[in-house]
């Protein structure tokens, strides 16, 4: 059997592919999970096994925001002394064996311990009580491993909708951990409630995505709160994934997560735009696997989208307040064991997502009249802005770089001309810039368009802010005195 897909990086509420997927057994099962003596823990799935030994090829990497994947793979035989560049942009885990020698620079016993840390000041909340003890986090994901030493003296509940009888995935394991692990998560004290659940089957490729059963998993979770004493009720469910109109079980998830509005409960999920009325948006941050996570400077945009970011003009959004959450580079509970854990080093929102709900079980601890939209307030009020430094050399390629140029600017601009005045085309094609950079040119000659796109293609760019990264501990302090 194999493992189901990661939800991978999503954006715009729709779930894009991973660097870190794999392909889902096809057709869909339907077995009830057999019930365990536990009260509320109606199965106990085995640790998944990659069924990895020898490392025989090394693998390849495709672009070069990609990671490559060293799970649990046996290294020991071989000679890495040239593969720094590859190793610095790993994937491993507790299973990963390495050799005796490594290059220079790499640690990855180091590398793992500043992954585990949550970042942001978030270890100094903990210091002051603030864990989230007594709030509910709730988590609609992948099947679980629910011994993990992270969360399972916390776990509440775990049932599974629609599903086989899977071994645990690897992305349950990671989601629980961000939002309410021992050691790595942001509310560490948090009471655990997960629902694994069917999402669609196909292989990666081809996914036929399925939301039906994730709306049967909100409509659960409510039954579920009801009987809870107020004060631990869940406040925040946390699903690593978006909804679009034209998938199966669209409405019946839009209905599900309004119930759970009603209810007062805050859903964080990569449909968070739309299900809050266009006012919360997120995006990702990123983080070189040495730098202190504490400090906001070690951030930047995400390893996916950080060529968006220089040749959008320095915003995720243009005219949209975009809170930054850390994503990239790090540690989380691992699905091969009770005791493993694995470092990813470039992330997708999945990340994000269990973040965000983790913080705001903390935010309902020391407020708990807290609201999503005073909660996203605060959030922006609060954030840092950092400057990025300035790309003074090509990043790509003179091969990507005439590709870019040409798709992204020379072909746009020829479309322009065609259906353009003569007399009007500097006016457009600043009208075109200013779009894109946030700019407020007058005019613009083709001739420097031109320049400033090839600058764009070849990745170079000047300083630029990156706002607003969120500050836990002024956020926190904020609703104290609120």
């Amino acid at each position: 059997m194999k493992p189901l897909p990661l939800f991978g990086i999503l954006t715009l509420g729709v779930c894009l592919s991973s660097p870190i997927s794999a392909d889902v057994p096809e057709g869909r099962g339907i077995q009830a999970s057999p019930a365990s003596n536990e009260s509320g823990i109606v199965r106990r799935p085995a640790p998944l096994d990659f069924k990895r030994g020898d490392l025989t090829v090394w693998p390849s990497r495709g672009k070069k925001t990609e990671a490559i994947d060293l799970r649990s793979y046996d290294l020991s035989g071989w000679d890495l002394g040239s593969k720094g560049a590859d190793l610095v942009s790993a994937d491993f885990d507790s299973r990963t064996k390495w050799p005796g020698r490594l290059p220079d620079g790499f640690d990855p016993v180091r590398m793992m311990d500043l992954g585990r840390n949550p970042g942001l000041g978030v270890r100094s909340l903990h210091e002051r009580g603030i864990t989230g003890r007594g709030i509910g986090i709730a988590i609609i994901d992948q099947t679980l491993l629910t011994d993990h030493v992270e969360y399972r003296d916390r776990l509440r509940l775990y049932e599974e909708i629609g599903l086989d009888l899977y071994p645990a995935q690897i992305h349950g394991p990671a989601v629980a951990s961000i939002a309410a692990g021992k050691t790595v998560g942001v509310a560490p004290e948090a009471d655990l409630y997960y629902i694994a659940s069917f999402f669609g089957s196909g292989t990666a490729g081809e996914f036929s995505r399925d939301f039906t059963f994730s709306a049967q998993a909100v409509d659960r979770l409510l039954e579920v709160n009801r009987t809870l004493p107020r004060k631990n009720r869940i406040r925040v469910i946390s699903l690593s994934i978006g909804w679009d109109p034209r998938e199966k079980g669209y409405a019946e998830m839009c209905a599900a997560v309004d119930r759970a509005k009603e209810a007062g409960i805050f859903v964080v999920s990569s449909s968070l735009t739309p299900t809050y009325g266009d006012k919360l948006r997120f995006h990702g941050l990123g983080r070189e696997p040495p730098a202190d996570p504490d400090a906001a400077a070690s951030y930047g945009p995400g390893s996916w989208w950080e060529d968006q970011f220089y040749s959008s003009g320095g915003g995720p959004a243009k005219g949209v307040e975009t809170l930054l959450i850390p994503m990239d580079s790090r540690t989380m509970a691992g699905p091969t064991g009770a005791v493993d854990y694995v470092f990813y080093r470039n992330g997708g929102w999945s990340w994000s997502i269990p973040y965000i709900a983790g913080l705001y079980a903390l935010s309902c601890q020391v407020d708990p009249e807290i609201t999503p939209e005073i909660f996203w307030a605060k959030a922006l009020e609060t954030g840092d802005t950092v400057v990025m430094p300035a790309r003074e050399k090509a990043v790509r390629s003179p091969e990507e770089i005439e590709r870019m140029l040409q798709k992204n600017f020379l072909e746009p601009l020829a479309q322009l001309k065609a259906r353009t005045k003569p007399g009007d085309l500097e006016k457009m094609i600043a009208e075109g810039y200013n779009r894109m950079t946030g700019k407020k040119l007058e005019k613009m000659s083709e001739a420097d368009f031109i320049a400033w796109a090839r600058t764009m293609a070849e990745g170079r760019s000047d300083p630029r802010p990156l706002k607003t990264i969120v500050n836990p501990v002024r956020l926190i302090d904020a609703l104290v005195r609120r």
